[in-house]
């Protein structure tokens, strides 16, 4: 045990793959543990590198093997699928997680702290909520539909829905008004727990000085800023701006062959969250831009005159991507027209 350089961990809930090997490459031990062997058998161990997938629970054990003194990487399990040889099994799967891990040009990830999961729960409590809102509502709009009454689209018009239900002058059957009382009961209940949970997130971003400095850019708010804090590694994993803009998928995606370079669509191949709220944030700014008039010859004056709408939210998504990695790095706070008017 002595001689392992570097040890593959397939994890799972209850069934666990040991895949060790020498600097060589050479086979070492192969190995299943069940959960409460894993601390015992790190802990036996000699001090290695310990690589396992990015996946459910990698972070948590990335964490607690680190504690032993284990040089821990994660990898995205798309880069390992490459190194499995032949048929898929839990040995497989750990001995090409040692492979990926062993190429000089891999991409590791960032091990996440406990207070990043923590507001990452938060906010993805958040989100599930808003989705499981929306669906009660368009479910509710259809329904009324069947009977005839047909309602506008969107949260703002909840009230509208509300008057639509009791008003009995509609002709309702009895049945239809009782059963929409219970999706509007429902719909109560998830908009006052996303007002608590908004008012956390807020109130988190009120503690934390980074995310005051991001909340300093227009288009930024507090659920953007903890987002960025909750699902983005430390900014100085990124060489520049751009390195972080292609991780949130905000740059062309390339069919570039033979020296001839072909752009296409956003890639969306990186952090999906940030990313939308980015290009939310970007409309918020074009359309206060075209209400007060943005500075002329100013980038943003230039973009609106000859691109459609949404390609600028995304090229102004990506510029705001670039700027926070300048503000994390350097420690400082957005500084006027870098977005709008560069």
């Amino acid at each position: 045990m002595k001689e392992v350089s570097i040890v593959g961990l397939d994890i799972a809930k209850r069934v666990f793959q040991v895949h060790a090997a020498k600097s060589d490459g050479s086979v070492v031990l192969r190995r299943k543990l069940s959960r409460g062997q894993v601390i015992t058998f790190f802990t036996e161990l000699p001090k290695c590198t310990v690589a396992m997938e990015a996946c459910a629970t990698a972070h948590y054990w990335a964490r607690e093997i680190g504690k032993l003194g284990h040089d821990v990487r994660l990898i995205p399990p798309a880069y390992v699928k490459p190194f499995v040889k032949r048929q898929k099994n839990d040995a497989a799967d750990a001995e090409a997680i040692v492979e990926a891990a062993t190429r000089p040009s891999m991409r590791f990830v960032v091990p996440k702290t406990e207070s990043q999961q923590a507001c990452s729960m938060l906010f993805r409590t958040r989100d599930l909520f808003v989705r499981q809102r929306t669906q009660l509502i368009n479910a509710l709009r259809a329904h009324l539909a069947e009977q005839g009454v047909i309602a506008p689209q969107g949260i703002a018009n909840l009230t509208l829905l509300t008057e639509i239900v009791e008003d009995h002058g509609k002709g309702l059957d009895l049945i239809v008004v009782e059963t929409a009382r219970l999706y509007l009961d429902q719909i109560g209940v998830l908009s006052s727990r996303i007002a608590s949970l908004e008012k956390a997130l807020r109130s988190e971003a009120k503690r934390s000085q980074s995310a005051a400095r991001l909340m300093s850019m227009p288009g930024m708010g507090p659920i953007t800023a903890m987002a960025v804090e909750a699902f983005a590694p430390t900014m100085v994993t990124f060489r520049r701006g751009r390195d972080f803009a292609a991780w949130l998928g905000l740059v062309p995606k390339q069919h570039s062959s033979g020296g001839k370079q072909v752009l296409g669509r956003t890639s969306k191949m990186g952090q999906r969250d940030i990313r939308r709220l980015l290009i939310i944030g970007a409309m918020t700014v074009i359309r206060w831009a075209c209400r007060k008039a943005p500075p002329e010859n100013s980038w943003l004056a230039r973009m609106l005159a000859r691109k459609p709408g949404m390609l600028v939210a995304i090229a102004l998504a990506n510029k705001m991507a670039r700027s926070i990695w300048a503000m994390m790095t350097k420690n400082e706070d957005y500084k006027d027209s870098a977005l709008a008017a560069a």
